[in-house]
């Protein structure tokens, strides 16, 4: 075999690695989930775990994104089994969900600045001041028939649809446009260069 042939196989290779990858990233099972909320053109969709510390990081300066381009961020839990309490604080989360969108992203907040005193046994301490703090009652039996806890397995099962293996996972999204959704590499460098490059590409 020469060299031109080698060549060839190789770039044909390259050309059938490139062609499955796109198919991959716009399968409908990814296009189904990452994508903005109904009324919205663009948006930031995270897979989080409320024990992980880059996700700590991260929360601000999606907080700030979303002020700043006035677009929405869509928070999926994605608790890791290696942290103890990131299930258990995920369904608060679920609960305050139930009152408001705005209390959840608060709460999450909350959790991240208070992330390294946090343990298992204590976190319920924080929950309770944190809901005294915005006058929510919290119940004692937080979750008696399991449904938010089924909420958070099923936000994870969304994320092990898209393949996630990591958290923070970021991506900015769209609802149109060639490229509907487009993974933030690392988020505490790209995420404002992502979300810029992505809404040039709408106009």
């Amino acid at each position: 075999m020469n060299i031109k042939t080698l060549l060839r196989i190789v770039f044909l290779l390259a050309l059938a690695a490139l062609a499955t990858k796109a198919l991959r990233a716009q399968s409908p099972t990814q296009a189904s989930i990452l994508r903005p909320p109904a009324g919205a053109k663009m948006a930031l969709v995270e897979f989080a775990d409320l024990e992980c510390p880059q996700c700590a990081v991260v929360a601000p300066l999606l907080d700030k994104a979303e002020k700043t381009y006035k677009i929405p961020v869509v928070v999926y839990d994605f608790p890791l089994p290696q942290h103890a309490w990131a299930f258990d604080g995920s369904v608060y989360a679920m609960y305050f969900r139930s009152k408001s969108p705005a209390l959840e992203w608060k709460y999450r907040l909350f959790i991240y600045q208070n992330q390294p005193a946090i343990t298992q046994q204590n976190l319920r301490s924080y929950v309770e001041k944190f809901a005294a703090e915005n006058k929510v009652a919290l119940p004692f039996a937080l979750d008696p028939q399991g449904k938010l806890a089924a909420a958070v397995r099923a936000s994870k099962d969304k994320g092990i649809a898209v393949k996630i293996d990591h958290t923070p996972t970021v991506y900015v999204v769209t609802s149109g446009g060639e490229t509907p959704f487009v993974e933030v590499q690392k988020p505490t460098n790209d995420l404002f260069a992502t979300i810029d490059q992505v809404k040039s590409e709408l106009k």
